[in-house]
């Protein structure tokens, strides 16, 4: 039966098999904001005067009155973007679906739009980057999905109306009342405001709902995603019109048309069962500190979401202990790889696919098409859940995490024992018929007293998260 929009319709959406299986997933967070290669917000950040980016901005372009976001627009020109080549490095990773950012809050739409000029092929690249991108997944048998953080963009984009309050060009008017740029910068004047956040998050104004809805919905039936993201909770949940069940309804019942079930994952941040359960919940730079009952993302990035040259990036063995702790939990990851302006990739990011995709090979078989275990893992050690908190764990040699498929746990080290000794105190009341080490092969193998203690080779295959496949007897 098609979906209504409504929470009591959209809670019976049953997560999909694909989404369970892939665990790991490669976005790109791209967009214009990147040209100025000075990180996130900067299209927002640049008329907060003393911000770090505006200061870059005036310094490195002008002041904002003079040269404006509408212009960093005109910058991006996307010339090394080969879509093809970096879905091959993107798989060759480890990826198993991927996601595009088909607009970020400031306004500017990815692809080729009907009902938006400020899109990246009429300015700009000159390119439908989400066509171009679902072209490069559909190639390689990737599902294929998009994020829109367009529901924030009428109180974030509200500073462009601003003025410096010192200076030079104290009371000069940014660029944002030109009404030459009123289609990107947008009426919203009423939301000027100089905080670092935008509160409220969304607007209440229908008619700004109704444009999100037509805009949300173009993006649906042009592109046909098996993955649909907000940045934030459900948009304009409360709202009597309810846009964002009716594109979460749109969502599902195009999937349904097209492959005679739905097949498609819309997710949101807001953590309320009642909201989360008309798709998959998504936690952002977060997760959650146990297994969770239903499928569930985090969404991270290697460095800044948008291309700064002044980030410290993760490094491959930190993104790894990230993904094994997710996926014991029943989650996934999603993994943003930050581009270039150009739409290349630096050579740090180059190697971390590299590490990331030399690990997946050996230990692949213990994350994808997993389950959870009973228990996700045992050992002193634990992430910090707290906010944005990303710090790596000093794990232990104590410390596993556990995945199952049918008759087989994977159990993996977070930290290779000094005395060579494997001991894991998790399967009582199990009998255990075999153990491998991804990598090496059978290993002997001791299981007394609920605990199994297992001789290790002298050298691990790998520098970080070992994984042992404990075969259990079926019953």
């Amino acid at each position: 039966m098609p979906f209504d929009a409504t929470f009591e319709s959209l809670a019976t959406f049953e997560c999909p098999d694909w989404f369970r299986d892939a665990k790991l997933g490669i976005w790109s967070h791209w967009g214009p904001q990147s040209v100025p290669r000075y990180g996130d917000w900067y299209a927002r950040n640049m008329y907060r005067e003393g911000s770090d980016q505006y200061r870059y901005h005036l310094r490195t372009y002008g002041h904002p009155s003079e040269f404006g976001y509408k212009d960093v627009v005109q910058l991006w020109k996307a010339e090394k973007f080969d879509p093809q080549d970096l879905m091959d490095r993107f798989v060759a990773a480890g990826a198993r679906y991927f996601v595009a950012q088909a607009v970020h809050h400031d306004n500017f739409f990815n692809y080729e739009s009907a009902i938006h000029r400020w899109n990246s092929m009429k300015m700009g690249p000159g390119k439908d980057i989400l066509a171009l991108w679902k072209a490069a997944a559909d190639d390689r048998g990737l599902p294929f999905g998009f994020t829109e953080h367009l529901g924030a963009a009428l109180t974030w984009m509200a500073v462009n109306k601003g003025s410096d309050r010192r200076g030079p060009f104290d009371g000069v008017p940014y660029d944002g009342t030109d009404p030459a740029g009123r289609d990107l910068y947008l009426d919203n004047s009423r939301y000027l405001q100089d905080v670092d956040v935008p509160d409220p998050w969304y607007s209440d104004d229908p008619a700004w709902h109704q444009h999100w809805l037509e805009a949300v919905t173009e993006m649906i039936d042009r592109y046909q995603p098996d993955l649909l993201y907000s940045d934030g909770p459900l948009p304009f949940g409360e709202a009597t019109y309810a846009p964002g069940l009716r594109a979460v309804s749109h969502l599902y019942n195009t999937s349904a048309r097209l492959h005679g079930t739905n097949r498609a994952v819309y997710q949101q941040k807001d953590r309320r069962p009642a909201i989360s359960a008309v798709g998959v919940m998504d936690i952002e730079r977060s997760q959650t500190p146990g297994i969770h009952e239903k499928p569930w993302q985090t969404d991270t990035s290697v460095g800044d979401w948008f291309y700064n040259v002044r980030d410290v990036y993760k490094t491959a063995g930190h993104v790894i202990e990230i993904l094994v702790d997710i996926v014991s939990k029943n989650g996934n990851l999603l993994l943003n790889v930050p581009q270039l302006p150009d739409g290349s990739l630096d050579l740090e990011c180059t190697q971390l696919l590299d590490d990331l995709g030399a690990w997946i090979k050996v230990c692949g078989e213990g994350i994808y098409g997993t389950r959870p275990f009973r228990v996700f893992g045992e050992g002193p050690s634990s992430v910090v859940i707290d906010g944005f908190t990303e710090d790596r764990v000093s794990w232990t040699s104590s410390d596993y995490r556990f995945t199952r498929r049918e008759n087989t746990v994977y159990a993996f080290q977070l930290a290779w024992p000094a005395d060579g000794r494997a001991v894991i105190r998790s399967f009582a009341g199990e009998s255990v018929t075999g153990v491998r080490l991804l990598g090496h092969g059978a290993v002997p193998f001791e299981h007394a007293h609920g605990i199994l203690v297992v001789q290790l080779p002298e050298k691990p295959p790998l520098e970080v998260a070992n994984c042992l496949a404990v075969d259990l007897q079926a019953g």
